[in-house]
């Protein structure tokens, strides 16, 4: 009988490349659906996108005349509403960004101390995350119509003091769309705040009492730098969030007064649904809107990323 004189060493690297083999295979068709999701909705109607936007067309013929850059010219350099879109969604942008993250802040400290109330308030301010956009839009331009039946202005009224035209003017319109979108997300982003709260070893707040160090020490100096890798994460999220928001503008003011909240999304569903031949030059600033959101993200990880604390 013949021996196999092959040595072990070999048999033992052939049945580990098999097993790295087996796991590769293993974890891509883990991750397939994903990719394949990932490829479909996002990196097909990108690059789709970005062609139209090379094309004079309409919805029911997409290529109907090649014109090259002509939308990016007439985007920047002939219509002058896209710079009022664009500072309008700035605006938006700013405000629900530090009103979201502060009020979440401050509410997940207040709900971090031990309280038989927290439990109950955390369900609380977490149902309005719950509520569709829609359906808030309407709520909320109840409570703010100027009408009788404006439950603000009733409120307002029976202390004495004007009425405001909420919706109505200019100077507040954008402010009650912030108004709204932060009554609607902070009691979300304050739970995810609060849990990084809780994470924090106990033994560093002790260390601080021991130290004499003020309560507003413990906040600045321990607080929030140990969950400044969440406070990063919600700086991105409300970040493009805000750039996408469409359903409380529409329920609420439509892009009115005048086009004082008309922001980048619903310039873009205008010209490419409610206009004719206009969909490539709505798909430009679809172009523009997506490079300045990858622009920021980019910024926030190369520059603001460095002042995140990572235990």
């Amino acid at each position: 009988m013949s021996k196999d004189k092959t040595p072990s060493y070999v048999h033992q690297n052939k049945g580990s490349l098999g097993k790295r083999v087996t796991n590769a295979v293993t974890s891509w068709l883990m991750v397939l659906p994903a990719v394949a999701f990932l490829i479909a909705f996002v990196v097909y109607p990108a690059v789709n996108m970005a062609i139209m936007s090379l094309f004079y067309s309409n919805a029911t013929k997409p290529y109907k005349k090649f014109i090259g850059l002509d939308n990016y010219n007439t985007l920047f350099f002939v219509k002058k509403d896209f710079y009022n879109a664009l500072g309008n969604t700035a605006y938006y942008t700013a405000g629900a960004l530090v009103s979201i993250i502060v009020f979440s802040v401050l509410l997940a400290q207040w709900m971090f101390r031990s309280r038989k109330l927290n439990n109950v308030a955390q369900t609380v301010f977490f149902t309005p995350h719950l509520v569709a956009g829609v359906s808030a839009g309407f709520i909320w331009s109840w409570l703010l119509s100027s009408q009788s039946y404006g439950l603000f202005n009733t409120v307002l009224t029976s202390l004495g003091l004007p009425a405001v035209r909420w919706l109505d003017d200019s100077s507040t319109a954008m402010i009650s769309i912030i108004m709204m979108n932060t009554w609607k997300n902070i009691g979300y982003y304050a739970l995810i705040i609060l849990s990084s709260m809780k994470s924090i070893p106990t033994e560093i707040y002790e260390a601080a009492r021991l130290d004499n160090a003020s309560s507003f020490k413990i906040f600045f100096r321990i607080t929030l730098p140990m969950i400044s890798p969440q406070l990063f994460l919600l700086l991105i999220t409300i970040t493009t969030g805000s750039f996408k928001v469409f359903d409380s503008v529409r329920i609420m003011t439509n892009g009115g007064p005048g086009d004082s909240t008309r922001v980048l999304s619903m310039y873009i569903y205008d010209y490419a649904f409610q206009r004719n031949n206009t969909l490539g030059y709505a798909c430009s600033a679809g172009m523009i809107m997506m490079i300045i959101m990858i622009v920021l993200t980019v910024f926030d990880f190369a520059f603001v990323e460095k002042k995140v604390h990572y235990q």
